[in-house]
């Protein structure tokens, strides 16, 4: 199992990112969470196998098509357990 905190910036917010994230997750049986940050940028926790980790970390690059992702910071954390995933 893996777990990673995901920090992104650019076109972010407005774009269908959370919701366009929260299904490709679900898609690939990950747990975690997605939400808005002050100053336009976008947070997540992914979690679960290391491909599908991997998986939705390549998607993040791009995001949903009207999205412009300028930066992605990827910290990975010790599982815990992450069950759904949801946006806060």
């Amino acid at each position: 199992m893996r777990r990673v905190r995901v920090r992104l910036s650019g076109r972010v917010q407005g774009v269908f990112f959370r919701a366009s994230c929260a299904e490709r997750a679900d898609d690939l049986g990950l747990g975690g969470w997605i939400r808005n940050v002050p100053g336009g940028g976008v947070e997540a926790v992914f979690e679960g196998t290391e491909s599908a980790v991997a998986q939705m970390v390549s998607w993040c690059r791009e995001g949903p098509p009207l999205a412009r992702v300028d930066r992605i910071d990827v910290v990975d954390e010790a599982p815990a357990g992450e069950a759904g995933f949801h946006i806060s």
